[in-house]
């Protein structure tokens, strides 16, 4: 019997490959990328990196709460930015979405994100007992 699990929800945009949105296993959750795809329209939320970044956490929640996790159970994020220069724009409102502790985290510029998006964020989380 395995152990492993598919986490689907239509609150977050739907695969745009063969991977699921998550997979809970045992009690953790692997979240893939989000990007900041609002999936009630299947487009970007906003041309700038920092509404990208609000719609993918609200995406990466969304799936976690599907998950029966949630963003205070996250332990590590990565976050892939087409441009590092928005660092900083990323970091604001990356910081209305955690509070301490903050998940570690990696930061890195991807030469080009699926969809051509701004921000694309991953995460593992921890499921709530």
């Amino acid at each position: 019997m395995s152990t492993r699990h598919a986490v689907l929800t239509p609150e977050a945009p739907a695969a745009i490959g063969p991977y699921s949105q998550a997979v809970k296993a045992g009690g953790t959750v692997y979240v893939s990328g989000q990007l900041g795809v609002d999936p009630a329209t299947g487009g970007f939320a906003g041309l700038d990196a920092a509404a990208q970044t609000r719609r993918a956490l609200m995406n990466l929640s969304a799936v976690l709460q599907a998950a029966g996790s949630g963003l205070d159970e996250v332990v590590k994020v990565t976050v892939y930015l087409a441009d590092m220069e928005a660092f900083g724009e990323v970091n604001r409102v990356y910081a209305e979405f955690f509070r301490p502790p903050f998940p570690a985290r990696a930061c890195i510029q991807a030469a080009r994100l699926p969809k051509s998006a701004l921000v694309e964020i991953e995460a593992v989380a921890v499921g709530r007992a």
